[in-house]
């Protein structure tokens, strides 16, 4: 089975993109504090499409 047959393994990949763009503006040198709280959201997001990613198939997640 493949990975993107798996509905679970493409919205984890998608949450895991959305995740790391979210986090770009909070990462800039001058960035302002309301940007640091994107850094949150796309943790969190990353987190959650890693972990649906991992869980997706069948057997043990590594």
């Amino acid at each position: 089975m493949g990975l993107l047959s798996s509905k679970k393994a493409v919205i984890g990949m998608v949450l895991m993109i959305v995740g790391t763009l979210a986090m770009l503006p909070g990462m800039l040198p001058n960035s302002a504090q309301v940007m640091s709280y994107a850094l949150v959201v796309g943790a969190g997001a990353l987190t959650l499409g890693t972990w649906m990613v991992g869980t997706s198939e069948d057997g043990r997640p590594v």
